[in-house]
């Protein structure tokens, strides 16, 4: 049997001048409440039990990070950390995994450093034991698995015909020690040299991200800062000579695959007045993919200056991109990415955007127009966002920081999980909540990408205080 209660109208007065007198002294911070609700709410928002509150401010020695790497993350409640291998590339970055998203016995990497050190390596899951594929790269970055079963490698390496290139890899466990001649773009020595080739017909620019569709469209920025006036880093789309079919399956040579020729166009933003509004100031909205060149034309086309001939719409350093899954199943383009910002010197925290093209058939054919919006906005705690992952399952986002740890005081990066919009008015992430921060203030995440259950994530601690390059792998989302 229910009580019943009795609240008189002057009790009820009495609250409602208590919370009055509350809002009026300015002390209620609905702000810090909205960020503890979803740390409160984060087993069903997240798949963790809670988030971190701050960003830690310790720094390991080099013997405690060596002796265990996986000491070098903290993690939220309900979260775990293994070393996949503390042997890889020193400058790790990003990481593919294969043969599959659901039973990877192998990631694939980038190892972001000079020509003289390995560029591509393979990393056995199981037994942590790291292979060269290829020597010779120079920055090597962006990596991904194609949908028609290659591996797509790239290098960070500026415009010019000394820049950054695109690579492509059949068969990546069973080629080993090949060295690539960046002058002529030649493979040599090794075991299955035969399995690599340059891809020149994407142009020359700072790669990192990719989204790439299974009819051979490919997503990519460029990863370069604003400089006296001219534009930064472009975003670009390629279009395969040929278009694949649903049914076509599995590249086995090069020859074959959509990367080999096709066009590239830029993105250019602004509609109005006959699509006259574009440059600076028309950063996100409507835009058009301006049409750079094709076939031939296309190959080792400086694409950053490029950028600057064409007017194209220029961001803060592009960094990494994914594309989402969701929109990938019902048949849309939408990817989404980080442009990085300057925290230290400007106080410009950077942000994440997305960026719509319709169909992927409009897509290809340019019979969409393309859309940018924000979807993360930075500031001092989540600053400078670098890596993207997409959370197959959840489909939430995780933001790897590339921030500056010693500005304005010593903090480490950080790994936040950030939601995806719903229903409520604006088109922002519905919020974030930070799930990892390192123990090594000379370090940073990279590469971060989870498997097909979105249960497990790897990622690499990229330069950091042990001297090795380590891998981890992050379980016990829910």
């Amino acid at each position: 049997m229910r009580k019943k209660f009795v609240v008189s109208a002057g009790a009820i007065a009495l609250v409602m001048a208590l919370a009055a007198s509350v809002f009026a002294a300015g002390s209620f911070d609905f702000g810090l409440f909205r960020d503890g609700e979803l740390r409160s709410r984060a087993e069903r928002l997240y798949g963790v039990k809670t988030g971190l509150v701050r960003s830690s401010t310790a720094s390991l020695t080099q013997e405690q990070a060596a002796s265990n790497p996986a000491r070098l993350a903290k993690l939220t409640r309900g979260l775990k950390a293994e070393v996949v291998t503390d042997e890889s590339g020193f400058v790790t970055d990003m990481l593919a995994l294969w043969p599959n998203d659901f039973n990877p016995t192998h990631l694939i990497s980038c190892n972001e450093d000079d020509e003289t050190e390995p560029g591509v390596q393979r990393i056995n899951v199981a037994t942590g034991a790291v292979e060269t594929i290829v020597t010779g790269t120079v920055a090597c970055d962006g990596i991904r698995r194609t949908p028609w079963h290659t591996i797509l490698f790239s290098e960070e390496a500026g415009g010019g015909p000394e820049g950054g290139r695109v690579y492509e890899l059949v068969k990546p466990l069973q080629t080993t020690g090949v060295l690539l001649d960046r002058a002529t773009g030649e493979f040599s020595g090794g075991v299955g040299a035969e399995n690599l080739a340059v891809r020149p017909a994407l142009g020359r620019l700072s790669y990192e991200g990719f989204a790439i569709y299974p009819n051979g469209l490919v997503y990519y920025g460029d990863e370069k800062r604003p400089f006296e006036g001219d534009p930064g880093g472009a975003y670009f789309k390629f279009i395969p000579a040929t278009l694949r079919a649903s049914g076509d399956g599995a590249v086995t040579d090069l020859n074959d695959s959509p990367l080999a020729a096709g066009s590239v166009y830029g993105l250019r933003l602004g509609l109005r007045e006959e699509a006259s509004d574009y440059g600076q100031g028309t950063n996100y909205g409507f835009g058009t993919w301006v049409e750079v060149c094709t076939g031939a034309a296309c190959e080792d086309v400086d694409l950053q200056a490029v950028t600057i001939s064409l007017s194209l719409t220029g961001y803060y350093r592009p960094e990494d991109i994914d594309h989402d899954m969701r929109a990938a199943k019902n048949g849309d383009v939408k990817f989404c990415g980080n442009n990085t910002g300057n925290e230290d010197e400007d106080q410009l925290y950077g942000e994440a955007i997305c960026i719509t093209d319709g169909t992927i058939d409009e897509a290809g054919t340019n019979a969409a127009t393309p859309e940018v919006q924000q979807f993360v906005v930075g500031h001092p705690e989540l600053a400078m966002p670098d890596n993207m992952a997409y959370q197959p399952g959840r489909g939430n986002w995780i933001i790897h920081e590339d921030a500056a740890t010693d500005y304005p005081v010593a903090d480490n990066n950080d790994l936040w999980d950030c939601l995806p919009d719903k229903r409520d008015d604006d088109l922002l992430s519905d919020g974030c909540i930070r799930v990892a921060t390192l123990r090594d203030l000379t370090a940073e995440w990279t590469g971060g990408i989870f498997d097909g259950t979105g249960k497990r994530f790897f990622v690499s601690v990229q330069h950091n205080i042990s001297g090795t390059g380590v891998v981890l792998e992050i379980t016990g989302w829910k």
